[in-house]
């Protein structure tokens, strides 16, 4: 039984990133899960994603970039206001302007540097770099 399919999900790419593989099919699909996975692939640490429906929920088909160092889901899922989000950034993120915090927001899942363009906050996801 799956309690947390977003962190399920980050650490099934990780893992295959570093055996080297291209392609994954992962499970089960979501609106959450695929949202984060868009940022992923805007961000160009996927090559593309598709929802391959069954009859129990659907998968996710990923294409793998060779570029994921590490990624993880955060939790607790911090609330943060847009001032907060360096403290957020030396903590998960290795460097500055290298690699992306995933965050959930009124407007949607951002990256947290669109967050930071247009000034709002939200709570956080997950980590990529």
């Amino acid at each position: 039984m799956r309690h947390d399919p977003l962190n399920d999900i980050i650490n099934t790419i990780k893992n295959a990133s570093r055996k080297g593989m291209n392609e994954i099919e992962i499970g089960p699909a979501g609106r959450l899960t695929g949202s984060v996975l868009k940022v992923m692939q805007e961000h160009n640490y996927l090559k593309s994603f598709e929802v391959i429906e069954n009859n129990m929920g659907g998968k996710f088909k990923i294409t793998l970039n060779t570029t994921i160092n590490n990624c993880g889901s955060i939790k607790p899922r911090y609330a943060v206001k847009n001032i907060n989000l360096d403290k957020f950034e030396s903590r998960y993120l290795p460097a500055q302007d290298f690699g992306i915090l995933i965050m959930t927001t009124t407007k949607g899942v951002m990256s947290h540097v669109k967050a930071r363009k247009e000034g709002i906050g939200g709570k956080l996801l997950a980590y990529i770099y």
